[in-house]
């Protein structure tokens, strides 16, 4: 992983944490939209972002390698994140090394990525995304609460945790759903006294008021996006077997921990997860899917513990036979992470074929566009040309503050249409105040337009001839 951060692969929306980042570094209390030049907020404004934004500020270093340097920061978050609250689990000194295994390779032989997943490649693919210092501070947040709820203490602790927990819901909010599940089972398996519950209540009532008092965006009115993001992680749902067969070890794990003893924390906290999940399945909000984790965390740590924790050894020593199994799989399914970091002409041809390309990004047009430049892109383009610092005119994501985003994806889709005429496009070049057109060369013979510089892929960069 420390290689990949070196590599950083670029995919998904690593366009956006750069944009973002790129964004505060130029007006950090009022950065306005991150992709498309309107004064907007939005929710990628994170604690996180801003820590990373004035880290740019400061050092004038550029964007990726900060974002490189988020991520060696949110990957330790990560690593002393899991040992902490494993060590509330369990006290023998190899679980926690167990249960990183399990959370990177116990997964299934379909290979899946999305940020907030903790499997080698999506790992690999996040790795510089706020998920994962997200995340890093819910396994921080969990171990710090068991410990809460255990130990007699003053009303300190609970208003630290209510402070992280908003922390967390703010720097990636589907992490600080799991977050919130993992907490509350915590509290429910420990069974405290009254007086802990209105401690923690009081904690709950300050993450509640430093979620109202956050500057960057109204977090609440997060909660009328659903809609626009069913259509997204409908996705999510899909080829479930394939992807989590392996983790049915841990459910098992889980079953046994369940006759052990009814209030185990991590049986708690895969039924809350597996009520959010199967909940949105049935009402089709395909969103509630991003509480996954709330499933496969706990049953991928049960079962790393069950190899620890079994009563006889020969008990242990099967299950340690059967996991081992099960991780070489998973790890075999992924393997081809290593594409990141070790040439593919020198990986094994089966190795070789389980690599996926990473994308090639947009650096080649930095040399005539500039910052703040609004550049005319499809979609696909549009969620990686931001993150060298110009604007676009349709965001490459769903973005729920943008009241005017359907008439600017439409505006984007009849410039590019085949039978569009060239004053209509020169009308919509001038509404959005366009310099720059990307596209794969299908625009050659359109008027206004002067090719300037050619990219991989068949794609030309025009300037907008006024």
């Amino acid at each position: 992983m420390l290689l990949v951060i070196v590599r950083l692969p670029w995919a998904g929306d690593l366009g956006m944490h750069a944009a973002t980042v790129e964004r505060l570094r130029h007006h950090l209390t009022d950065p306005g939209n991150p992709l498309v030049d309107a004064d907007t907020p939005s929710p990628y404004y994170s604690p996180w972002t801003l820590l990373l934004g004035c880290v740019a500020r400061v050092t004038g270093l550029p964007v990726f390698a900060v974002l490189r340097i988020g991520a060696l920061v949110g990957l330790g978050l990560l690593v002393t994140g899991v040992w902490r609250y494993v060590r509330t689990l369990s006290r023998h000194p190899a679980a926690p090394a167990l249960v990183l295994l399990c959370l990177v390779f116990l997964w299934g032989t379909t290979l899946f990525e999305w940020s907030g997943f903790l499997g080698l490649n999506s790992l690999a693919l996040t790795v510089s995304y706020p998920s994962v210092p997200a995340l890093g501070l819910a396994f921080h947040f969990w171990a710090w609460l068991a410990r809460a709820v255990r130990e007699p203490g003053g009303w300190g602790p609970w208003l630290g945790l209510g402070a992280l927990w908003a922390a967390i819901l703010l720097c990636h909010q589907f992490s600080g759903v799991v977050a919130s599940l993992g907490a509350l089972a915590t509290v429910l398996a420990a069974r405290p006294a009254r007086a802990v519950w209105g401690r923690a209540a009081a904690g709950l009532v300050l993450g509640l008021l430093v979620l109202w008092l956050w500057p960057y965006y109204d977090f609440f009115a997060l909660f009328g996006a659903g809609s626009g993001l069913e259509s997204v992680h409908r996705a999510l749902y899909r080829d479930l077997v394939g992807r989590f067969w392996l983790v049915l070890l841990g459910v098992v794990a889980l079953g046994l921990r369940w006759r052990r003893d009814r209030w185990d924390p991590l049986v708690l906290f895969f039924a809350l997860g597996l009520v959010v999940c199967t909940g949105g399945w049935l009402s089709g909000h395909y969103s509630w899917g991003r509480a996954l984790p709330a499933v496969l965390i706990p049953a991928q740590t049960a079962a790393a513990l069950e190899t620890v924790t079994a009563g006889r050894r020969r008990v242990r020593t099967a299950w340690a036979c059967v996991l081992g199994v099960a991780l070489v799989v998973g790890a075999w399914t992924q393997a081809g992470t290593l594409g990141y970091v070790v040439p593919r002409g020198r990986l094994p041809e089966a190795v070789a074929a389980k690599y996926r390309q990473p994308w090639v990004g947009y650096r080649w047009i930095t040399p005539w566009v500039r910052y703040g430049d609004v550049v005319l892109a499809r979609t696909f383009a549009a969620r990686q040309i931001p993150a060298y610092g110009p604007y676009t005119v349709a965001p490459g994501y769903p973005d729920f503050f943008l009241p005017d985003e359907a008439r600017r994806a439409d505006a984007v889709r009849r410039y590019f249409a085949a039978g569009t005429a060239p004053g209509v496009r020169r009308d919509i070049a001038r509404a959005y105040g366009v310099r720059w057109v990307v596209d794969r060369g299908a625009l050659r013979e359109t008027g206004g337009l002067r090719r300037v510089a050619r990219g991989p892929g068949g794609q030309v960069l025009y300037a907008v001839v006024p």
